[in-house]
């Protein structure tokens, strides 16, 4: 119960317990007004928060997982000085959990005149834009009796950007296309359409290699080498639309897709292809094209930042006539959507031959590595009936990538985690085979 009149000042002064020490009003007047002269003399003595100078520096972009470090500069005008509290409000996504208490707040001393700086640690756990909130100032006294308190806003935006947990797989597709393009010791046989030069046939070549004029010529059997056609066009389509909005693991399907488009241009860009990237569910969400190799990532991870799923179902004729005006020549277009049933069979299927027609067609799909545990589950009557659902799911899934695959499709479906490098692979696979 709260303490009122009397009973509230006598508590405040710790004085003897209630009832015991009833003192006159003279005797409270007596000994309270030295503490009313102090209380005053102490919020007199309290720098002014409305006169304060506030700046920010530092960061504006970090991946995802990484910490941004902010800076604020503490100006103080007056001529008392500022012993203060400060809190540094961020959204609460700023911040692991549990870790923003301790993260948003300072304590800062500024001698009159002169200025401080102070730094606010982000560590975000998703992506997009993070704004500044308002900075909070708790002035205090040099005897902490009374306070001035007051708000200023700050501006202040970090782009927090995808993490790019495959570019670990990057070094090896790099060795790999490094043998494909006749940079090593190692030649591609009879792959390609870029005729690249003749050596001596052995054992295990294919035999439509075989250059039988050169043969004539000499006293041995020579087979072409062939590399790998360059500055092929490839556009990668990412569905933004409600599928990519279920979660697998820790994170949306859509943040698996995008760390599979960032190694797959990463490794297309090296090889001397160009990459453009569009982000589609009922409208166009981002749209990057014409990029050179220096900066196509960085202006990926900048379109892909602030991408978030919308719970739409996603329009496969708009999208199809939209990558058809991206890409008007021929292109690999690079689908990153789901395999669900419902959503290719009656959007994507009815569209995929205008895209077939001109382009070769590549479907990467994000597989739940929960249902392959649940196949395999045994033990008990409620794991048969989750085993049995879950070969249910997956025997859908492979009828739909069937359906995709004898409409001229290469279909990718894997686990997040191995995702990006099977994209990785299907790439190389299709420009040593010469499909570019």
């Amino acid at each position: 119960m709260a303490l009122t009149g009397r009973t509230a000042l006598l508590a405040a002064l710790g004085s003897l317990p209630i009832g015991i020490w009833e003192p006159s009003w003279t005797g409270i007047l007596a000994v309270n007004a030295p503490l009313a002269v102090a209380c005053a003399c102490d919020f007199a003595l309290a720098a002014p928060v409305r006169r304060l100078g506030l700046t920010r520096s530092g960061d504006t972009s970090a991946r995802l997982g990484e910490a941004a470090d902010v800076t604020l500069t503490v100006t103080n005008p007056s001529g008392r000085p500022l012993r203060a509290h400060i809190r540094d409000g961020w959204p609460p996504s700023s911040w692991q959990p549990g870790t923003q208490m301790e993260a948003s707040r300072h304590r800062l001393t500024v001698p009159a005149g002169e200025r401080r700086r102070l730094t606010t640690r982000l560590r975000p756990t998703r992506r997009g834009d993070r704004q500044a909130d308002r900075v909070t100032i708790r002035s205090y006294g040099p005897l902490g009796l009374f306070t001035r308190q007051g708000t200023h806003k700050v501006p202040w935006t970090v782009r927090v950007l995808p993490p790019f947990t495959s570019r670990k797989h990057l070094p090896s597709k790099l060795a790999r296309l490094r043998e494909l393009d006749g940079r090593t010791s190692v030649l591609t046989r009879g792959e390609g359409t870029e005729f690249d030069s003749l050596r001596e046939y052995v054992p295990g070549d294919d035999t439509r290699s075989i250059d039988w004029r050169a043969t004539a010529r000499q006293t041995s059997v020579a087979v072409r080498t062939w590399r790998p056609e360059r500055d092929r066009h490839i556009l990668v389509v990412l569905d933004t639309g409600r599928t990519s909005a279920g979660r697998v693991g820790d994170a949306p399907r859509l943040d698996a897709s995008m760390d599979a488009a960032l190694l797959l241009a990463a490794l297309a860009s090296r090889a001397g292809d160009r990459v453009d990237l569009l982000a589609y569910d009922r409208g166009v969400r981002a749209l990057v094209q014409g990029r050179t190799a220096n900066d196509l990532l960085p202006s990926l991870v900048g379109a892909m930042a602030t991408l978030e799923p919308e719970l739409v179902e996603t329009n496969a004729r708009g999208l199809t006539a939209t990558a058809l005006r991206t890409a008007p020549r021929r292109s690999l277009i690079v689908l990153l959507t789901s395999l669900d049933a419902a959503p290719v069979e009656e959007g994507l299927l009815p569209v995929l031959p205008q895209l077939t027609q001109r382009h070769t067609v590549l479907l990467a799909a994000v597989a739940d590595p929960h249902i392959a545990r649940m196949a395999t589950a045994r033990g008990n009557t409620e794991a048969i009936y989750e085993a049995a659902a879950a070969a249910q799911a997956q025997t859908e899934r492979h009828r739909t990538a069937e359906q995709l695959r004898r409409h001229g499709v290469t279909v990718v479906d894997a686990t997040p985690d191995d995702l990006a490098p099977a994209l990785a692979d299907a790439y190389l696979a299709l420009k040593a085979a010469g499909r570019l």
